[in-house]
C-alpha cells in the first residue's frame, strides 16, 4: 500500500510539473505522451526509492503535508530575508563580514529530516552546510559569524526551519 501511495505522490508531482500540458487554441488539453512518461517515471520512483524512505507508516499522516505547505512560505521568506542581508554585507563600504565554520545541533532524528534541514541551510544565502555527523551536529560555513557558541548558532541558523521540519519528518 505504501508503494502505491509513493506512486500516486510521484505522479501528482509529475502532473504539477508538466501542467498545462498544451495550450492548443487557448484550451488545456491532455498530452497523452506526458501522462505515459509520468506513469513510467512514477512506477520507477516507487519501485526504486521505496526502500530508501524511512517510516513508511508516516506517509499516511495528512498533517505532515499540511505542515509542508506551511513550511514553503516560511522557507521563501527566510531566503528573501537572507538575500537582503547578504546584499547589505556585500554592498557595505566596510564589508563587515566575519566568515567561519560553526557547529550547530539539531533535534531531528530522521536522516530525511536532517538532509532537508542541511539543504535548506545551504539554499539560504550566507550559509553552507559543510558536514553532518551521526550524533545530530551540523557544521555550517556562515558568512557573518555572530557567535561560536553551539546554542546561539543553533538558535540563529537552525531553529527557523527545525520546528517545521520536526512536524513533517519526525
Amino acid at each position: 500500500m505504501a508503494r502505491i501511495t509513493l506512486f500516486l505522490l510521484s505522479f501528482v508531482m509529475w502532473l504539477t510539473l508538466v501542467w498545462p500540458f498544451s495550450l492548443a487554441g487557448g484550451e488545456h488539453t491532455i498530452d497523452f505522451q506526458s501522462i505515459i512518461a509520468g506513469v513510467i517515471a512514477s512506477v520507477a520512483t516507487a519501485a526504486i526509492f521505496y526502500d530508501f524512505t524511512e517510516n513508511h507508516h508516516k506517509i499516511y499522516h495528512l498533517n505532515r503535508y499540511l505542515w509542508f505547505l506551511v513550511f514553503i512560505p516560511v522557507f521563501i521568506y527566510e531566503c528573501i530575508k537572507a538575500n537582503f542581508y547578504v546584499a547589505y554585507l556585500v554592498l557595505h563600504p566596510d564589508m563587515p563580514i566575519h566568515p567561519g565554520i560553526v557547529k550547530v545541533k539539531t533535534k531531528l532524528k530522521s536522516n530525511s529530516g536532517r538532509t532537508i534541514l542541511a539543504n535548506c541551510i545551504t539554499l539560504t544565502p550566507g550559509t553552507l552546510t559543510v558536514d553532518i555527523t551521526d550524533d545530530g551536529h551540523l557544521y555550517i560555513h556562515w558568512i557573518d559569524v555572530k557567535s561560536k557558541d553551539v546554542d546561539h548558532a543553533t538558535e540563529t541558523i537552525v531553529n527557523r526551519f527545525e520546528n517545521y521540519l520536526t512536524k513533517i519528518f519526525d
